[in-house]
């Protein structure tokens, strides 16, 4: 393997018997000085330009790994939370204090993906997370759990306050008129729960969903609260 440092080390060798030989001339030694400082600014330069390297590495490593965590935890279409950072940000939530749990989901919505296409289907979801960002705010979590299901975690809220929200979350999606070639309202439908600490996801989520599909057998566009 060649010696990346060949010319560097020869200067270095010169340098030293130039400084072994007595009675050295003096032009000698400022020649060997000379050589010693144009290797070691050559050296400097690349080290400099190694180092800027290495940073814009490490930084694009970072900005990799963020977007990495941030696409294992979030739906890729909506940003919101997926299914498993739903699963995880409840259990936490529950160890901790209360904690209301609001399921949703869009009414009749196969008929908007079979009358109008997929792409069209995406753009409703995306205006329902619309609605929702609208009104939860910093008040919850949002996630997306299937095609057209949500929940809505809200930590430490008692069941008035929830219910207030559903009911606000309800009004903002049933009003909302989605853009051609859907042209009209769509609503959805609520399933509460509210868990006291300690509950368990399973158990939060499956009271939600009992009421939610309460809430699909009632007449659709409304919010049920589970019997607990």
């Amino acid at each position: 393997m060649p010696d990346l440092f060949q010319n560097e080390n020869e200067a270095l060798e010169k340098a030293r018997a130039i400084h072994a030989t007595a009675g050295a001339h003096a032009g000698d030694y400022r020649q060997s000085l000379g050589e010693l400082i144009a290797h070691f600014e050559r050296l400097m330069r690349e080290t400099r330009r190694l180092i800027r390297r290495s940073d814009r590495a490490e930084r694009e490593m970072q900005v990799r790994a963020q977007q990495l965590a941030y696409r294992a935890t979030h739906d890729a279409l909506t940003g919101v939370l997926n299914r498993s950072a739903v699963i995880e940000r409840t259990i936490k939530a529950l160890r901790a204090d209360s904690a209301v749990m609001i399921i949703l989901d869009i009414d009749e919505f196969k008929r908007v993906n079979d009358d109008f296409g997929h792409p069209t289907g995406d753009a409703v979801i995306l205006g329902i997370v619309a609605c929702l960002r609208r009104i939860v705010g910093e008040k919850g979590f949002i996630g997306r759990v299937g095609g057209e299901e949500f929940t809505v975690l809200l930590p430490g809220h008692d069941p008035a306050s929830a219910a207030l929200l559903a009911e606000k979350m309800r009004d903002a999606i049933g009003s909302h008129v989605f853009a051609p070639p859907v042209d009209r309202c769509i609503t959805a439908s609520f399933g509460v729960s509210a868990n006291a600490a300690g509950t368990d996801f399973d158990a939060a989520y499956g009271l939600a969903d009992a009421a939610l599909y309460r809430a699909k057998r009632s007449g659709r566009n409304r919010v049920e609260f589970a019997d607990q």
